[in-house]
């Protein structure tokens, strides 16, 4: 008998993600029955994919994996309030899916960010006695602070308190990094719960994929560096940018590739 797992998290495909399908079909690969809980994709720019609209329940099959849809609030914009409201939204979906509504599973696995996937984690861990698997990309209320968006010291503190909570509920914990191990050591994290699994790329498409560079790069006669991904303030681009007047333009090019809150931003920089 296949061995059941169910993947939560706020985000997966189409939108953007570092564990989403892929990680899914390589559970399947393994074994295992997958079924994904998340929510209507909507990121990085806040609104719905086309071809989605918003109900009570939605469910999908993409490449054999079970995905099951669930209300959140859309948005991903400077506003904290509307952050808040999509953090909450989604969070408080899949509370009630899982606590009610999903069918049982040997194991729970949750993608933090947000909080609230891990707050929902617990309290599956406590109603329904589901083993649970925590992934922290990101360490709060660390990043939180960074970003810049959220400097509430009160709220700050709450927010660490719900992290260290939901950490003890966690039969597991993955890290992609040893400091962020070490962090979580010096939050008082039981250390042996601890695990660092290194974040990866798609690797068939490396293999069956030979890379061509673009006719917009062929013009460029210095080394190119690249950074491609999510445009937001946690990734400092500013910083790169501003650092990028030092450096020697004659040999090096630097290219940002994205989309984010900071796409304006970093081009009104860039033109200045």
């Amino acid at each position: 008998m296949k061995r059941k797992i169910a993947l939560l998290t706020q985000w997966f495909d189409p939108e953007p993600t570092f564990k989403g399908l892929l990680f899914a079909k390589g559970l399947l690969k393994e074994g295992f029955e997958v079924t994904v809980i998340t929510g209507y994709p909507n990121y990085p720019s806040g609104n719905l994919y086309p071809g989605y609209k918003i109900k009570l329940f939605k469910k999908e099959i993409i490449h054999g994996v079970n995905v099951i849809r669930l209300p959140l609030y859309p948005s991903h914009s400077r506003s904290i309030v509307g952050r808040i409201f999509n953090y909450l939204s989604f969070g408080f979906s899949s509370i009630i899916y899982t606590i009610f509504f999903m069918p049982k599973v040997d194991v729970l696995y949750g993608y933090h960010p947000p909080l609230t996937i891990g707050i929902a984690l617990s309290f599956m861990s406590i109603f329904r006695k589901i083993p649970i698997v925590y992934d922290i990309q990101d360490i709060w209320p660390d990043s939180l602070k960074a970003t810049g968006m959220f400097s509430s010291n009160i709220g700050l503190s709450l927010i660490d308190r719900l992290c260290n909570w939901v950490y003890s509920n966690a039969n597991i914990i993955t890290v992609l990094s040893p400091g962020f191990k070490e962090k979580l050591i010096n939050k008082g994290v039981e250390e042996n719960k601890i695990h660092i699994i290194y974040n990866w790329c798609n690797e068939e498409l490396i293999i069956k994929k030979r890379y061509v560079k673009p006719e917009s790069f062929k013009t460029i006669e210095q080394k190119i560096i690249l950074f491609a991904g999510n445009l937001g303030p946690a990734q400092s681009l500013k910083k790169i940018i501003l650092a990028f007047k030092s450096v020697e333009t004659k040999f090096f090019h630097l290219v940002i590739i994205g989309t984010g809150i900071e796409q304006k931003n970093l081009k009104d920089l860039k033109n200045r």
